[in-house]
């Protein structure tokens, strides 16, 4: 898959979520590594879930990993918790908002 690919895999995968709830700012970036590396990020902001092709340098959070483990959190095939105990998933920042991306994914 190429970065293209995945980002619009990904937003149109998060484009109908319900972050209505979400009563804080909270900037994640997310860096894939490997095939079709790349970055972009997912803010919540205002109650609206926006996901943009860019770097996002006033994050909360940073998540490195693969595209397919990206893939399967987001599709809930896989657990993100398991996923950074098993050193496939990065991350770096406020863990308390990392935590916050199980509340809306």
């Amino acid at each position: 898959m190429t970065y293209q690919e995945i980002f619009d895999k990904v937003k149109s995968m998060t484009e109908n979520l319900d972050v209505s709830k979400v009563g804080e700012h909270i900037a994640f970036q997310f860096n894939i590594t490997g095939e079709g590396e790349g970055a972009f990020y997912i803010e919540v902001k205002d109650g609206e879930l926006h996901v943009e092709p860019y770097e996002y340098y006033d994050r909360d959070v940073l998540f490195t990993c693969s595209a397919d483990m990206l893939l399967k959190i987001i599709s809930k095939k896989a657990d993100p918790v398991v996923a950074f105990t098993l050193g496939k998933l990065k991350v770096e920042g406020n863990i308390d908002k990392a935590l916050k991306l199980k509340e809306f994914l």
